[in-house]
């Protein structure tokens, strides 16, 4: 293959991940306004957001072709990928703490059971 054919390969593959990671992006938008609860809500802002944005770093590392320009797109997606789930995972549980979580919509509850127990990580206020 030519460099002028892996050329048009590269920007054609480019479109096509640039188009897909914007339709996961706006398919999290519309999930995280038509959900019912937090918990759905959560999920449809942090799964496909995250899959929208790395498809939309491959197309641009597609289309840019440059190492340093690639190397930035790599740090982002790498950082979006160890963050989205923590805060995800933050926002949840502080909706769960907070009584936003709807309890008749969960199938397994075992946070409820554990803070029940008292199996809780890290220090009580109340330990001394």
């Amino acid at each position: 293959m030519t460099p002028e054919q892996w050329g048009t390969v590269a920007d054609v593959l480019s479109v096509v991940c640039l188009l897909g990671g914007a339709f996961f992006a706006f398919a999290a938008g519309v999930g995280v306004l038509r959900f019912p609860d937090l918990l759905a809500r959560m999920h449809a802002g942090t799964k496909p957001q995250v899959l929208g944005l790395i498809l939309v770093l491959i197309g641009l590392a597609l289309r840019l072709r440059e190492g340093g320009a690639v190397w930035a797109l790599l740090l982002v997606a790498a950082f979006q990928m160890l963050t989205a789930p923590v805060a995800a995972h933050m926002v949840g549980r502080a909706g769960f703490r907070t009584g936003k979580v709807r309890q008749d919509l969960l199938v397994v509850d075992e946070l409820t059971r554990d803070l029940d127990e008292g199996r809780t990580r890290g220090p009580h206020p109340d330990d001394d």
